[in-house]
């Protein structure tokens, strides 16, 4: 007989043997040592032992679970079900099924995890699970960008298995290690004067390629050798825990330009020979670790290689991968991704991939832009610019930047996916279930295969700035925790794996997680955490003043006056006259207003039914309203001994502020665009009253964090991506001033007049309304659009587009069919090999035009319904009825 406390697992010959199934039962091994001393698991194969009053779990097939009575097993990989019967004593029985590996090991962590939080008695008789997987490629990416930070956890052995640990406890399938992200250019321009190099041009870190003299200099054999070893470390440690290991290799540039520093000069290699040298290194490394699945290419000129002809490089690089003889995914960065090079990776053994960006390389709110703006759409030109080096990105491909561009059509032979970008968020604590369950529901869209998440203090060090021991961004001592700085993102990781899985996770996995982090401050954390994260990403969306990670940094904002008589050059890339905040373009201009467009149209009496800035400001109040006392109740119950508690605390504070300073300043904004087109004084006092008010809430953010974090958060060498937030104070104080001297100035001229009336909008009515159409439309047929709305509406505008974001919104009027509205797009519309998206702007009697979808509370919606044709496979995702 067992022990009485003891949990045997039974199981198919072999199966237990699995690397993945067999990492998956230590986890569960320390669970039980964790909850009981003398606890402990014991494999056996058919046999029908159980133990008492323990657990006993059987492992089968899905057959095995239905001869049982348990529930049916979902057919799609990583899937499982599980029943829980009664067993001896206070025992419990657990049979399991799944389809696959990936499947048994998240069903053993999950009871792993159970077991730890609640014991044995977690398990309810009766109950049973099914899990299947809603994004199939669930990614995170961690990037090398400083030889001096990223050294030490790149070759700290335990530093990895903890790591990986988690990201596959959270039913991650995909790690992501990049190098060569440390410059954006290798072609001899915004990359002048880089310095570390370190695993830029990867090949001479790694290897020493037969038949090649090349070399890094600086770089011993010994230390070259002891690189290879980490990397085949690495990608062995993902695939024992069931994920598949991704090798982003995002530079070839091996010389960055006469006025270049170079730290590892790359010895041995030029023009004629750069090609086969990296396709024989590429193809020595694939040999050599096997467990490589995938490879992440940046193939535009950012890369290292000029656009004109580009794809004669990639075919020599991609024609070794196809030599090595086993299945890789090649994915290449879509930023100008051409025709020539998509015929160019169709080769054998390779599983083609296109990677966009999700929101510019930024986080937004979860839905995808349902318009990109105008300058996403226009040639890109400057004096001196060399068209055989960024033709393709800047000019006939553009809108290719910042979302999937025209990659979804149907009939693409290439799959597609999205990555995360660093831009929005890269230091404090982020952590909402209802954002992070609308990227699981909406990162598939159009058939999309997932999407890779840039880790959070991702490119910190970055170009050059790197130095010893400040990977940590901490200086308080009872905060840091040296190389295993990623610690503090564990419920970050937690939301994003499991609501990418399912987003219809029950709550209870991240709750038993933050009681056993906070304690008696679980709850409130929670709340205080959901409301603050989704403040950037709300700002990223409706203030979009560059699409640049190393130009705009919200989280750490580099002010952008209010004033007109503050002209910025910092935002001058991507922000169009005036560059105010009066002159800056929503991501998402279609679903939001800018301050201009809004003010234009509240002093013509015209709103549409675009989000305006003022709801953005009241969304913004509520938030930090809610937020801080949700954060002052934590601080009461909380453990003040506790670091993970502390910074928690502190990281939520600064957030309250930023909230506090961008409602203020959206307000602010508005108020002076208006005294710009009224000359109304009163419009610009509010403003310097306004603007005051905001600047104060971020004026206290230095104090919260002073002796916290470091004073020069590096993670580039622009002033917009480092220094602190005190650094940023003078420039407000500058806008602050010259528009007190506006209103001075102001007070003395201008005459005391009434300003126009104005159709002024800080909140709307919610208008309940769903749509019925077909599940698909036909190519070549009109396809006909339903909108039953329970209240009362005047009329309703058909939006309506292709799922290609180079293409501009559609409108058409519904017309009214007794108590519904119907419109269809028009048969010439629908013979694109594209989804089709659609929404309707109504007119509710008495208010101004809402939106229908729109965007719910939690701002994690969907705003628009997505809808594919008959010509597509039967998996591709239908929304034929909106609520």
């Amino acid at each position: 007989m067992p022990h009485p406390t003891s949990i045997l697992v039974t199981a198919p010959p072999g199966l237990t043997e699995r690397p993945a199934v067999d990492w998956a039962l230590s986890k569960l091994r320390e669970a039980a040592d964790a909850r009981s001393t003398g606890l402990h698991v014991g494999t056996a194969s058919g046999t029908e032992t159980e133990a008492a009053s323990g657990l006993s779990i059987r492992l089968g097939s899905p057959d095995d679970l239905r001869r049982t009575g348990g529930p049916a097993c979902p057919e799609e990989a990583e899937s499982y079900a599980m029943s829980v019967e009664a067993a001896a004593g206070d025992g419990r029985r657990l049979s399991i099924a799944a389809t696959d590996d990936r499947g048994f090991t998240y069903a053993l962590t999950e009871v792993a995890q159970r077991l730890a939080a609640g014991g044995v008695a977690s398990f309810e008789v009766g109950e049973s699970e099914v899990q299947r997987p809603h994004v199939p490629v669930r990614g995170i990416q961690r990037a090398f960008s400083s030889v001096h930070e990223d050294s030490p956890w790149f070759h700290d052995r335990a530093f990895w298995t903890e790591y990986l640990d988690h990201l596959a406890m959270q039913r991650f399938n995909r790690f992501h290690l990049a190098f060569g992200m440390q410059y954006n250019y290798g072609t001899g321009f915004e990359s002048r004067t880089a310095t570390d190099n370190y695993l830029c041009f990867p090949y001479p870190f790694l290897l020493d390629v037969p038949g090649h003299s090349v070399r890094a200099q600086g770089v011993t054999d010994g230390e070259r050798d002891r690189n290879f070893d980490a990397l085949a470390y690495i990608a062995q440690e993902t695939k024992r825990r069931g994920m598949s290991f991704q090798l982003g290799l995002w530079n070839h540039a091996y010389d960055y330009g006469y006025d270049s520093p170079h730290w590892y000069p790359i010895l041995g290699i030029g023009p004629e020979s750069h090609a086969e040298y990296s396709a024989a290194g590429l193809g020595q490394l694939l040999e050599r670790i096997p467990e490589i699945d995938g490879l992440t290419f940046r193939v535009h000129h950012e890369g290292g290689i000029h656009e004109e002809g580009h794809e004669t490089f990639w075919d020599v690089v991609f024609e070794a991968i196809s030599g090595v003889g086993r299945p890789i995914e090649v994915d290449m960065h879509a930023k100008g991704v051409d025709q020539a090079l998509r015929d160019s990776v169709v080769k054998p053994n390779i599983r083609p991939v296109i990677s966009g960006k999700y929101w510019a390389e930024h986080m937004g709110l979860p839905y995808h832009q349902t318009s990109i703006r105008p300058q996403e759409l226009t040639p890109f030109a400057w004096p001196g610019m060399n068209r055989k080096m960024t033709g393709v990105t800047d000019v006939e491909r553009r809108f290719t930047r910042y979302g999937y561009a025209d990659f979804l059509a149907e009939d693409q032979p290439i799959d597609f996916m999205f990555r995360m970008w660093p831009g929005t968020q890269k230091l404090l604590l982020w952590g909402d279930p209802a954002m992070a369950a609308g990227f699981g529901r909406m990162a598939t869209i159009g058939g999309s295969r997932g999407v890779d998440l840039c880790e959070p203090l991702y490119f910190k060090g970055r170009r050059g700035t790197g130095e010893p021991g400040r990977r940590d961004p901490y200086v308080r001592d009872d905060l840091r925790l040296g190389v295993h700085d990623w610690r503090k993102y564990r419920y970050t990781y937690l939301l994003w794996g499991r609501l990418l899985y399912d987003p219809s996770t029950d709550p209870e996995v991240w709750r038993r997680f933050l009681r056993d982090d906070y304690g008696a401050a679980a709850a409130d954390l929670e709340e205080a955490l959901a409301l603050l994260s989704r403040v950037l990403p709300l700002v990223t969306v409706v203030h979009g003043v560059s699409g640049a990670n190393n130009h705009y940094w919200p989280e750490m904002y580099t002010d952008l006056a209010v004033s007109f008589w503050r002209q910025m050059t910092h935002y001058v890339y991507d922000t169009p006259e005036p560059r105010t905040w009066e002159g800056v373009s929503p991501f998402d201009p279609t679903l939001f207003y800018s301050v201009a467009q809004y003010c234009d149209d509240a002093l013509g009496g015209s709103l549409d039914a675009r989000y305006t800035p003022l709801e953005v400001a009241a969304w913004l109040e509520t938030m930090a309203a809610e937020g801080s006392a949700a954060t002052d109740r934590a601080v009461e119950v909380g453990d003040p001994a506790d670091p993970q508690t502390q910074r928690t605390l502190i990281d939520l504070r600064v957030l309250v502020q930023l909230t506090r300073f961008f409602a203020g300043k959206f307000r602010a904004a508005v108020a002076y665009a208006l005294f710009a087109r009224t000359r109304d004084v009163a419009h610009l006092e509010e403003s310097a009253r306004l603007l005051e008010q905001s600047h104060k809430a971020y004026g206290e953010i230095p104090a919260l964090v002073a002796g916290v974090y470091q004073d020069d958060l590096a993670f580039g060498s622009g002033a917009m991506e480092r220094g602190t937030w005190k650094d940023r104070l003078m420039a407000m104080r500058e806008d602050a001033y010259l528009l007190r001297i506006e209103l001075q100035r102001a007070r003395a001229v201008e005459p005391v007049s009434p300003s126009p009336a104005l159709a002024q909008r800080e909140s709307r009515t919610v208008v309940p309304g769903r749509f019925e159409t077909a599940e698909r439309y036909a190519h070549g047929e009109p396809f006909a659009v339903r909108l039953v709305v329970d209240a009362p509406v005047s009329g309703a505008v058909l939006r309506y587009r292709h799922l290609n974001q180079a293409e501009a919104v559609q409108s058409v009027e519904m017309s009214r069919v007794g108590e519904h509205f119907e419109a269809a797009v028009p048969a010439d519309y629908t013979t694109a090999p594209f989804p089709l998206l659609f929404f309707a702007e109504v007119q509710v009697d008495g208010e101004h035009p809402v939106l229908i979808p729109g965007l719910g509370a939690s701002l994690s919606d969907q705003p628009y319904v997505v809808v594919h044709s008959t010509a597509a496979p039967a998996t591709s995702g239908t929304t034929s009825t909106q609520d």
